[in-house]
């Protein structure tokens, strides 16, 4: 599963098994397969932990960050923002259960992968 985002273009998370360190990803398409809008979602999302770097340019944490899967809009997550950030957290769950997004989780990828 090739992952891409601005940090690196193909990273793949199924080499982290990790519970505490796994990824969680909003998948911006409804479970009724709609395209979430607007477009810029994931990165408004990210906005709340990323900062401008002296060249004047934003620069997503490594816990939360837009990504693209398969050409659909995501948002990656570090579970350890359940820990770091619980307000966010939430906050981001919440978002996708309202707007009725799916959510793919490390082990939900590591199943695929080990699956085919």
């Amino acid at each position: 599963m090739e992952l891409s985002n601005s940090k690196n273009p193909t990273q793949d998370t199924t080499e982290d098994s990790n519970i505490k360190d796994s990824t969680i990803i909003i998948v911006g398409q409804t479970i009724e397969g709609q395209k979430f809008r607007p477009s810029d979602w994931a990165e408004r999302m990210s906005g709340a932990l990323s900062t401008f770097g002296k060249d004047h340019r934003i620069h997503y944490s490594s816990k939360l960050q837009p990504l693209s899967l398969n050409g659909v809009k995501c948002l990656a997550l570090n579970a350890s923002l359940k820990d770091e950030h619980p307000g966010l957290f939430n906050h981001l769950m919440g978002f996708a259960e309202k707007n009725k997004l799916n959510v793919i989780r490390d082990t939900d990828i590591i199943q695929r992968t080990n699956a085919a």
